[in-house]
C-alpha cells in the first residue's frame, strides 16, 4: 500500500517538478502535492503542514537560498533537500550549514527516494525522542511520589513537583546542595538523624530502604511521615554516578490503617466497640472474674418502637435517633463498662465490676430512664423506650456467646412481660426460648409438608342474615405439637421471615377456593385474606397479587385484603400507590384490628379504603365495661359517612349483637356465629344459607355441625 507524502515544490518548471513526482510515484508514494515558484506562493503555501520540501536551487525570480530562509522561519522541523542541475559541491555545503536536509542532482534524481526515505525517518525519530523526554517529564511530574537524584558526592541534581512540595525545596534552589540539607529525616522514635539515603545505596551499589518510622522535616518544620527507597545510578559503563531517591508520604496510609484497625473494632454509626471488640472484653471479664473469684453482669438492650420510627421517617433519623441513644447510654456507665452496638437497635452492655444483682438492677432502672427521655431530632420529639435482658457470669454461663445469648433471651422475656422493663436471665426463659427455635425449625418445613390449612369464618350481613363473605385464617397440624393457632407460629414467622412464602401460599390458597365457591354458584361476596407488613413492605407484593389472581382465575372483585393501621402509615406515598393499584383492578381493601393502632380520620380520607373493622377489644367492651364502648357507635357513624362498610369482630354474645344491630351495623363476625371451618363446612353453611331463613346465630351453628 502506497504511503502518503504531503510535499511542497518549490520549482519554476513544470516540467521538473512533473519528473520530481513520477520518481517519488515509482518508490511507493501517495502524494499530495503543490508547485510554487514565488516568495508570495511559497508563503500562502507554508499554512499548511508538508512532511516534506523539495526545492530547485537557482530559479529566474526567487532563489532556493531565500526559500529556505522563509521555511526555517515558519517552520524549523520540516525536512528541505534542494534538487538542483547547477548546485556545486561547495554551495550544497553551504546550503545544509544554514538548514538544508540534503542536495540531489536533477542528473542523479534515483538519489531522491532514498534521500526522502531516511529524512522522513529522521523527523519520525526525533518526533519519538521528543514525546519521550516528554512523557519522562510528565510521568515524574505527576506521580504522587516524590523523586530525587544526586550526584556521585550527594549532591542534588534533580527534584519532581512532588519532591518540591514535599521538601520545601524548588529544584533550582536544592541543585548542588547535599541531600542532608535538602532531605533532613529523623527517625520518628528516637529522634536521631537517619543515615544519608543516597550514601546507603551507592556504597553497597544496591537498592535500599528507610526504616518504617522514619520521619522527613519540611523546609518549614513540618514534620512528614515517609517511606521511601534508594537505587544508584549507572552511566553506559555500569559505573555509579549517583543514586535516585523515591518517597512516598504515607501520613494519609498511616492514618487509614489506624482507620481500618478502629473500624474493624468499633461500630461505624455510633462508633461504639462492636461484637468482635465486646467479645474479647468479655473474655477479659471472665479471666478476670474467674481469677478473684467474682462476678459481673451482660445487659441486651432492644428498642421499643425503634422500627416505626425509622420506617415512618426514614433512615437518616432512624440513624440520627441511635447515635443519641448511644450518646445517653454513654452517659449512663462508668469508664470501665463497655458499650457495644450488635447492629440494628440493639446494644450490650458489660458491667465488668457489679458483683451484686442489685447494682446490675440499679444500671438497668438508669439506662430505662435515659433512653426514655424525648429525643429532638431532626424538627421531632421522638419518644422510644428499651427491654433489657440481663445474665450473670458465672451463674448464666461460662463463656462470652452463652452470657449474651441468654441475656438476650432474657430481653425477649422483658418484651412479653410489656416493654419497657427489664428480666434477669432463668432457665425456664432458655426452654422456652429453646421450643421457638423448634417452632421456628419445623415450620420451616410446614409447607413442604402440607402441614399447614386454611379455615373460613363467615362474616354476617346483620340486616339479611346471609354470608356476605369469608376471611381466610391459616392453622397449623404440628407433627409433634398438633394444633397450633396463628398467634402461637404467626409472629415467629414475621421474625425469621417465613411469613413471605406462607403469605403467598395463603393468598393463592384463598384465591383459589373461592372461585370453586364462585364456579359452584355458592353465594360467596369476598374473600378476606389477612396481610402482614412484612408481605405489604415487599417490593414484589403487588405483582404478587396480580398473579396470583391470574393463576387462579379469580375475579379481584371478589378478594378483600386487610391491613393493619400501622401498615398503612409507614411510607405514606407508597401505600397509597399500592392501594390504588389494587382498587383500580377490582381489589378491596379493608383495615383490620380499627382503632387499636392510629385512628386518624384523616389517613381514612386520605388511603383507598372500603371496610373497617373494629376491633374485637372493643365489642368485648359492650359487656365488660358498658362505659367504654361508645368508639363502636362512633366508628359505625364515622363508617356511614365515608360510605365504607363496617364489620364488627370477635361477637360472641347475643347482648354484642343486640348492641351492634341497635345501632344499626351492616356485618360482623365472631363465634357467636361461626367457628372458622374447614372448606366443605363452610361450602355448606353458604348452601344452607342461601335456602333457609331461621335466626341468625341458630342457621349458622345448626348447618356448622351438620
Amino acid at each position: 500500500m502506497a504511503e502518503s507524502l504531503r510535499l511542497l515544490i518549490i520549482e519554476d518548471s513544470e516540467d521538473d517538478a512533473a519528473l520530481v513526482l513520477r520518481h517519488l510515484r515509482q518508490g511507493g508514494y501517495h502524494i499530495d502535492s503543490e508547485r510554487v515558484d514565488s516568495a508570495g506562493g511559497l508563503a500562502q503555501a507554508l499554512n499548511r503542514k508538508w512532511d516534506i520540501i523539495i526545492s530547485d536551487h537557482s530559479m529566474p525570480l526567487f532563489s532556493g537560498k531565500e526559500a529556505l530562509k522563509m521555511v526555517r522561519m515558519l517552520d524549523p522541523e520540516v525536512p528541505f533537500i534542494f534538487v538542483s542541475g547547477t548546485m556545486g559541491e561547495d554551495t550544497a555545503t553551504e546550503a545544509m550549514r544554514v538548514g538544508a536536509q540534503d542536495y540531489v542532482m536533477k542528473t542523479s534524481l534515483k538519489r531522491l527516494v532514498p534521500a526522502v526515505q531516511r529524512e522522513l525517518r529522521e523527523v519520525e525519530n526525533r518526533s519519538r525522542l521528543k514525546e519521550q523526554v516528554q512523557s519522562d517529564q510528565i510521568i515524574l511530574n505527576s506521580i504522587g511520589d516524590a523523586v530525587l537524584s544526586t550526584d556521585i558526592s550527594g549532591n542534588v541534581t534533580y527534584l519532581n513537583l512532588a519532591a518540591e512540595t514535599m521538601t520545601g525545596w524548588s529544584c533550582k534552589e536544592a541543585a548542588g546542595r547535599p541531600m542532608t540539607e535538602v532531605f533532613r529525616i529523623l527517625d520518628a522514635t528516637t529522634r536521631a538523624a537517619s543515615p544519608n539515603p543516597p550514601q546507603t545505596a551507592v556504597t553497597p551499589n544496591q537498592t535500599v530502604h528507610l526504616r518504617s518510622n522514619s520521619i522527613l522535616i519540611r523546609r518549614d518544620g513540618v514534620e512528614i511521615p515517609i517511606e521511601d527507597s534508594v537505587s544508584p545510578l549507572h552511566d553506559r559503563r555500569g559505573r555509579v554516578t549517583g543514586a535516585v531517591t523515591v518517597v512516598r508520604d504515607v501520613t494519609a496510609a498511616r492514618a487509614m490503617a489506624l482507620q481500618i484497625a478502629h473500624s474493624a473494632l468499633h461500630d461505624v454509626l455510633t462508633g461504639l466497640p462492636n461484637r468482635m471488640l465486646l467479645n474479647d472484653r468479655v473474655n477479659q471479664a471472665i479471666a478476670l472474674a474467674s481469677r478473684h473469684m467474682t462476678k459481673f453482669c451482660v445487659l441486651f438492650l432492644d428498642l421499643d418502637g425503634f422500627k416505626h420510627i425509622n420506617d415512618s421517617l426514614g433512615h437518616p433519623i432512624g440513624d440520627k435517633l441511635l447515635q443519641s441513644i448511644a450518646k445517653r447510654l454513654v452517659d449512663c456507665v462508668r469508664t470501665s463498662d463497655t458499650i457495644s452496638r450488635q447492629g440494628g437497635d440493639e446494644f450490650v452492655v458489660l458491667l465488668p465490676d457489679v458483683d451484686q444483682p442489685h447494682e446490675a438492677a440499679t444500671m438497668a432502672r438508669r439506662i430505662l430512664e435515659a433512653v426514655a427521655v424525648d429525643h429532638p431530632i431532626g424538627g421531632h420529639n421522638l419518644h422510644v423506650t428499651t427491654s433489657i435482658g440481663l445474665s450473670i457470669y458465672p451463674d448464666d454461663g461460662l463463656n462470652a456467646e452463652t452470657l449474651i445469648k441468654n441475656s438476650d433471651i432474657a430481653m425477649y422475656q422483658a418484651k412479653e412481660n410489656g416493654r419497657q422493663t427489664y428480666e434477669f436471665f432463668t432457665p425456664a426463659m432458655n426452654a422456652r426460648a429453646v421450643e421457638r427455635q423448634s417452632i421456628e425449625e419445623s415450620l420451616r418445613d410446614a409447607l413442604g409438608r402440607r402441614e399447614l390449612t386454611l379455615h373460613y369464618q363467615p362474616k354476617v350481613n346483620l340486616k339479611s342474615g346471609e354470608i356476605a363473605g369469608a376471611e381466610a385464617l391459616v392453622r397449623w397440624t404440628h407433627p409433634i405439637r398438633g394444633q397450633l393457632s396463628p398467634a402461637q407460629f404467626i409472629p415467629i414467622a414475621e421474625d425469621c421471615g417465613l411469613i413471605l412464602p406462607i403469605g403467598r401460599w395463603v393468598l393463592h390458597e384463598a384465591c383459589k377456593q373461592a372461585r370453586i365457591w364462585v364456579d359452584a354458584g355458592l353465594p360467596l361476596t369476598t374473600m378476606a385474606v389477612n396481610i402482614s407488613a412484612r408481605e405489604f413492605r415487599d417490593e414484589h407484593f403487588l405483582e404478587g397479587v396480580i398473579a396470583i389472581l391470574e393463576e387462579t382465575g379469580l375475579d379481584p372483585k371478589y378478594l378483600e385484603l386487610e391491613l393493619t393501621e400501622s401498615v398503612l402509615m409507614k411510607r405514606v406515598e407508597h401505600t397509597e400507590s399500592i392501594l390504588k393499584s389494587l382498587r383500580a383492578r377490582g381489589v378491596r381493601i379493608a383495615i383490620d384490628d380499627f382503632g387499636t393502632g392510629y385512628s386518624s380520620l384523616s389517613y381514612l380520607t386520605k388511603f383507598s379504603i372500603d371496610t373497617i373493622k373494629i376491633d374485637q377489644s372493643f365489642i368485648r367492651k359492650i359487656t365488660s365495661a358498658p362505659n367504654e364502648a361508645s368508639i363502636v357507635p362512633a366508628v359505625l357513624s364515622m363508617g356511614r359517612s365515608l360510605k365504607m362498610r363496617v364489620i364488627a369482630e370477635g361477637v360472641e354474645t347475643q347482648e354484642e349483637l343486640s348492641f351492634l344491630l341497635a345501632h344499626e351495623c351492616e356485618e360482623a363476625q365472631g363465634y357467636y356465629f361461626s367457628r372458622p371451618v374447614l372448606p366443605h363446612v363452610f361450602a355448606r353453611l353458604l348452601e344452607y344459607v342461601n335456602s333457609w331463613r331461621p335466626p341468625i346465630r341458630q342457621r349458622l351453628v345448626e348447618s356448622g355441625r351438620g
